[in-house]
């Protein structure tokens, strides 16, 4: 009996969908597992929400959603029969193969051809309906199928919305003058030339004037004065120096009041020094290179171990990654991650409960796509040795040579890439990044998503005790700190072939002079004592608030560990910025050892021998344009009484608009205005503006929050007034400000993951006033607010135990910097150590450990 489809279709109507603009149709892969059309099974793709599941998956998303209808795609590749005529890669107007895919590259479309498939399947009978079907199908069914075939790729990035404003060229871009002044900018170390601003800081593209600009709510500070140099000078462009990249910046117009494009931007940066757009850079082969450099040629071998017969392995833990066009940085580091048991019990041991409890999009969680890559990497299904059959047709072909390398095709990690890089500036992006500034964005997004659960990156998370001693009164100061990674530097001073690169440069000078080819490179060899030495040494402390003497004086800081991580991140810091902003690599090599013993570096705190310095209120920094040094100031306080007018004039009590006026530091009526809303309920709202005496330095007293709390390291207060403002208590605010670098937006996410804590607890976590510039990375400036501990009565998440550790992996890079390059990483696996180079797997021969760019270390035992 013949079934009537449009009859049967009838109950599933109201769930089948046309994809709108902006839909996503996920026609390529598994949002659970790697599965493809290309797969055994196929791919299952629904039709309400578009979300593909293979085989093993589809049945889960059926009984959590009730969705009935999804659409079949099968693609069959087959080996064309012997002689027959060699050809192109069918197209799309080839009636076999209508699915928009990306082609499988590991096949050679010579070779192979391909036969696509298309049914719509009703679930729980799985009733299968073969597409296209026009006569049978109601037409809501036959036009959703059919523009669903259709949709572009769901990793395509969507066209920028009709009702964004576009940006214009200024007026001001071609004529602009630029005065012959000598200013060059340093690629690092800005500061307002106007006050202490080292954030939101502006090139006047005229003079070369580095001012701050204005607060906004995103979090970024300032003090408005490169818009009164704009008023002063009417100097009309300027330029955001921390958005300078290869690519572009951006620069406003304080003339025509809006951000504006430049055509000459990189001309008008190279005026004062700044070649950072000349870069020209090409894409080779998925690795990112560039124009007008020597190869490094002895780097690229050594690293890879090419010229080797390299054994390929297969298996649980033995998967490759597919490159997906620079994206070896994430593709080393999540290999690496994967190795380590924690990551693995984590994600792949909960992975049924993982899926089971995911959303219904379960493309943009980020537990279920750690262990979908995570399962894909251990479990083998994607690292099957070949068939004998598949070796003797390689050999037939005269491929048995690079046999080895082509066997695996690698999980391609499409949908955790496009996760961990939403909003980003530069994951987001195609460009090659930083393996090491992706490893702690990792670390960050799974802080932020483990908040009630096993959290796998508290193996990497380690105190750091700082030690400030003030050079002239010799009291100190201890505090304690987060971090998750240690950057040694690499002394070049301390070469043992320091004569051999003297006579390298005096040639290469030679020859620049005389306009003839460079010489060989040569690679300085520095010892790991040295760079461990390097990274112990004190470090000065400019402009140093001693509470002992009241006044700035020069200060020492020295680092220890105050714990011991059980994975120990170690960064060789081999990149750096010329004077003409061009980042480079330094070209050396150091002989990292297998074991390290850092027991010697433990902190031991406080000595019997030492002075502590005082715990006293130091005074509110104006801008240096505005104030001297003399003490005088915090007698008679300086106040804008202009702005204090135009509050008292909105009907706000005098003295509390003094005081508004005082506590944001002169910055202007609007921030004033929030710390007025933000305090207007306290009782002594209304009080007189009273000072503690700097002349009388006793003990600040416990009663007050404020005096507990050292104010130059307080958030600007505009920002702790917005949050008050929401509802969140005055001191959790500040502590989640102070875990954000400030950046109100994620303070906010810090507040929602971490629970309000005890006032006590709040106060001792603000007692740290000295910068954190030092070897130890700063997690919080390369990433989000969840790199900072959880703080309870028993302080921060830490792991100790002995500092002696063994060497399991590293990563190492090639290329001239960051931006270009290729990476690989060697893992010790079994006692032996693998090399993973995007999807090839083998077994390392001569794995090249003084050439790392990141170290991984795990604890040895006690015992």
């Amino acid at each position: 009996m013949a079934v009537d489809l449009g009859e049967l279709l009838v109950p599933y109507m109201p769930t089948v969908r046309v994809p709108r603009t902006g839909d996503r149709v996920f026609k390529s892969e598994c949002a659970f597992s790697f599965d493809s059309p290309e797969s055994e099974g196929g791919l299952y793709v629904c039709m309400n929400t578009f979300l593909g599941f293979g085989r093993e998956h589809v049945e889960r998303h059926y009984r959590k959603t009730g969705q009935s209808v999804y659409m079949h795609l099968k693609r069959h590749v087959k080996a064309k029969a012997t002689g027959a005529a060699g050809g192109a890669i069918p197209r799309r107007r080839n009636g076999k193969v209508f699915l928009d895919l990306e082609l499988n590259r590991d096949f050679n479309g010579q070779d192979y051809e391909y036969e696509d498939e298309a049914k719509l399947v009703i679930f729980p009978d799985h009733f299968e309906i073969p597409l296209p079907n026009i006569e049978e199908l109601p037409a809501l069914v036959t036009i959703a199928c059919d523009a669903a075939l259709n949709a572009p790729s769901a990793y395509k990035k969507q066209e920028p919305e009709s009702w964004e404003e576009e940006i214009q060229v200024s007026r001001h871009a071609r004529s602009l003058r630029q005065l012959d002044n000598g200013v060059r900018i340093p690629p690092s170390g800005w500061k307002c030339q106007k006050c202490v601003m080292r954030e939101n800081l502006w090139l006047n593209l005229t003079d070369g004037a580095v001012l701050c600009g204005k607060w906004f709510f995103d979090g970024s500070g300032g003090n408005g004065h490169a818009l009164d140099h704009y008023k002063e000078t009417k100097y009309p462009l300027a330029v955001k120096i921390e958005t300078i990249t290869p690519d572009g910046a951006d620069v406003y117009s304080f003339e025509e009041e809006e951000a504006v494009l430049d055509p000459h931007i990189s001309e008008h940066l190279s005026h004062f020094g700044i070649d950072k757009l000349q870069m020209q850079k090409k894409t080779e082969n998925g690795h990112h290179t560039e124009n007008n450099s020597r190869p490094r040629v002895s780097e690229w071998e050594v690293i890879q171990e090419s010229g080797m017969k390299l054994k390929a392995v297969f298996g649980s833990g033995y998967t490759g990654i597919k490159n997906l066009g620079n994206s070896c940085y994430l593709g080393t580091v999540m290999q690496v991650l994967f190795s380590i048991p924690d990551f693995q019990r984590m994600y792949v041991g909960n992975l049924q409960r993982i899926f089971d409890y995911s959303p219904l999009d379960p493309s943009q969680d980020f537990a279920t796509q750690m262990a979908k890559l995570g399962h894909g990497l251990l479990s083998g299904q994607h690292s099957k040795p070949p068939m004998k059959s598949e070796l003797i047709e390689q050999v037939m072909k005269e491929e048995s040579k690079v046999l080895n390398w082509h066997q695996q095709k690698g999980v391609p990690p499409r949908m955790l890439k496009a996760l961990v890089g939403r909003g980003h500036p530069e994951f987001s992006s195609n460009r090659q990044q930083d393996a090491h500034e992706f490893l702690l964005h990792i670390i960050n997004m799974v802080e932020r998503n483990s908040a009630g659960l096993e959290n796998p990156s508290d193996i990497f998370r380690f105190l750091v005790e700082e030690r400030v001693q003030c050079c002239q009164t010799r009291q100190v100061r201890y505090s304690q700190r987060v971090d998750y990674c240690i950057q040694l530097p690499a002394p070049i001073e301390a070469a043992t072939n320091r004569e051999e690169l003297m006579a390298y440069e005096t040639k290469r000078r030679d020859a620049e002079e005389n306009m003839q080819a460079p010489p060989e490179p040569v690679r300085a060899r520095i010892p790991f004592t040295a760079c461990l030495q390097a990274f112990t040494e004190p470090e000065n402390v400019p402009d140093f608030w001693s509470s002992a003497l009241q006044a700035k004086s020069a200060a020492v800081k020295t680092s220890r560990f105050a714990s011991f991580p059980e994975y120990l991140v170690l960064q060789i810091k081999k990149f750096t910025f010329g004077v003409d902003w061009v980042p480079k690599k330094l070209d050396l090599a150091i002989d990292v050892p297998d074991f390290l013993d850092l027991s010697r570096l433990r902190a031991i705190g406080l000595q019997a021998s030492e002075e502590e310095l005082p715990d006293l209120l130091p005074p509110i920094m104006l801008a240096e344009d505005t104030r001297d040094n003399s003490m005088s100031s915090i007698d008679s306080p300086e106040i804008d009484e202009a702005a204090v007018m135009q509050l008292a004039e909105m009907g706000f009590p005098l003295e509390a608009c003094r005081k508004a006026v005082y506590y944001t530091g002169n910055m202007g009526t609007e921030m004033a205005f929030n710390w007025i809303i933000a305090h207007m309920e306290e009782p002594d709202f209304a009080e007189p503006l009273t000072l503690p005496s700097i002349m009388d330095p006793g003990p600040s007293t416990s009663d007050s929050p404020v005096s507990a709390t050292l104010l130059s390291n307080l958030p600007p207060e505009e920002s702790i007034a917005i949050l008050t403002s929401m509802g969140f208590p005055r001191a959790h605010s500040i502590q989640a400000l102070k875990a954000t670098n400030n950046n109100l937006e994620r303070a906010l996410d810090w507040i929602f993951i971490h629970p309000e804590v005890e006032a006590s607890d709040a106060l001792s976590d603000m007692a740290d006033t000295e910068p954190n510039d030092n070897a130890f990375s700063n997690a919080n400036s390369h990433s989000d607010s969840t790199l900072s501990p959880d703080r309870d009565a028993s302080g921060p998440r830490v792991k100790d135990g002995p500092g002696r550790y063994e060497l399991f992996a590293f990563i190492s890079h090639m290329g001239a910097s960051t931006m270009s390059g290729h990476y690989v990483c060697h893992i010790k696996k079994e006692g032996r150590w693998v090399i993973y180079n995007d999807h090839k797997v083998c077994l390392s021969e001569r794995p090249p450990k003084d050439l790392g760019y990141i170290y991984f270390y795990h604890r040895l035992s006690s015992s």
